[in-house]
């Protein structure tokens, strides 16, 4: 059975794994007979926010390992402790966390970095010629993980793109229910949320993006 890391970046759209694309990703893997594993940082969030306000929770810090275990039912790792030899493949789901803790796009754009333990996660996946897929706005640390070059998607968001292509990567625009392929560098990604107006838009993408990974495993 094939086995695939899903890192996700804590537990809500504003500052965490986006949950529904994480839940699409992980029922789909299910549907077409792979297994996973889900994983994060043992880190603080960039910051909290309350979700029914869409504001910071100013005095609250969460962790990101602790958050995404909601979302893996406790079934989850440090990603620090992930050996990328034991997966055929990885994927990311969006939602700001992605940018926000595993990486630091949202504040500093094209002048970002990646964590440290994702980084060097993804690029041991990537030199191992194994597919990763990356969902929303995790595409936006394309150029990072895999180098210039590097094909992705982030759907249609020009200023988006655009820091994209200042780290040395190539956008493409791409309907919410679309995938853009990489095939030299297996990397596939998708807009999910970027675009999506409902659960299901976001899905027609998303399943896309696993299938094409798992065919590539």
């Amino acid at each position: 059975m094939k086995k695939v890391a899903v890192v996700l970046s804590g537990c809500g759209v504003f500052d965490g794994a986006e949950i529904h694309e994480s839940v699409l990703t992980l029922l789909r893997l299910e549907q077409q007979g792979a297994s996973y594993q889900c994983m994060a940082p043992n880190i603080d969030q960039l910051h909290v926010i309350d979700h029914l306000k869409g504001e910071v929770a100013q005095g609250e810090s969460r962790n990101v390992l602790v958050e995404a275990a909601r979302i893996a039912r406790g079934e989850i790792i440090d990603l620090a402790t992930a050996n990328p030899a034991d997966y055929d493949a990885l994927i990311i789901p969006g939602g700001f966390g992605a940018a926000k803790n595993l990486s630091d796009f949202a504040v500093k754009g094209p002048d970002c970095h990646v964590n440290p333990d994702l980084l060097a996660f993804a690029q041991a996946i990537h030199q191992a010629n194994k597919p990763v897929g990356l969902i929303c706005i995790a595409p936006a640390m394309t150029p990072l993980l895999f180098g210039e070059g590097a094909t992705c998607t982030i759907g249609t968001d020009q200023e988006t793109a655009a820091a994209i292509e200042a780290m040395g990567g190539q956008h493409t625009n791409c309907l919410v229910d679309d995938i853009v392929i990489d095939e030299q560098r297996k990397l596939i990604t998708t807009p999910a949320y970027m675009l999506a107006g409902s659960i299901i838009e976001a899905a027609s993408g998303i399943n896309k993006l696993v299938d094409e990974v798992l065919k590539r495993t």
